[in-house]
């Protein structure tokens, strides 16, 4: 019998499919997602303790599926506990900002030039990025390392 509280008789069928399956069996039809265990705001750093599975039913929305593809990424929006977590909702972290002065690297053989350079943008580790010579306003063009750096040149 139903909870004297529960008026829908649509809500209380609910309910009662839900205590029967409980949270974490999937449907026959269903998959496993990766979804936030606490909220996750704009810029946090996801790790695995942040996540836990969750069942939903196979459906046409698209969104992340392999926790490994999550932790160590950075939310670009607000991301809600039990809610899948769409592919576009999170980034590679930023190595590089926009105007933070940053050393720029040129190598060549035995040859090594450093600078400072400003990013006209953010960037992750393996992008390409436009900077500018705070001294001489000369732009340069190079690939966002993993140390924070930016190399330039063709090596």
């Amino acid at each position: 019998m139903a909870h004297p509280s529960i008026r829908s008789p649509l809500l209380a069928a609910a309910l009662l499919v839900l205590s029967v399956l409980g949270p974490a069996q999937a449907a026959p039809d269903g998959v496993m997602l990766p979804v936030p265990a606490v909220t996750l705001y704009p810029g946090d750093v996801i790790s695995d303790a942040h996540l836990v599975d969750r069942a939903f039913r196979m459906g046409a929305r698209v969104s992340i599926d392999n926790r490994l593809a999550v932790v160590g990424k950075v939310a670009r929006r607000t991301l809600l506990p039990g809610q899948p977590i769409p592919l576009n909702a999170v980034d590679d972290p930023k190595v590089v900002r926009r105007g933070v002065p940053t050393q720029v690297v040129f190598r060549e053989s035995d040859l090594v030039i450093t600078g400072i350079v400003e990013p006209m943008a953010s960037a992750s580790v393996n992008e390409m990025v436009k900077a500018r010579n705070p001294d001489t306003g000369l732009m340069v063009v190079g690939v966002v390392q993993a140390d924070g750096t930016i190399r330039v040149g063709s090596e």
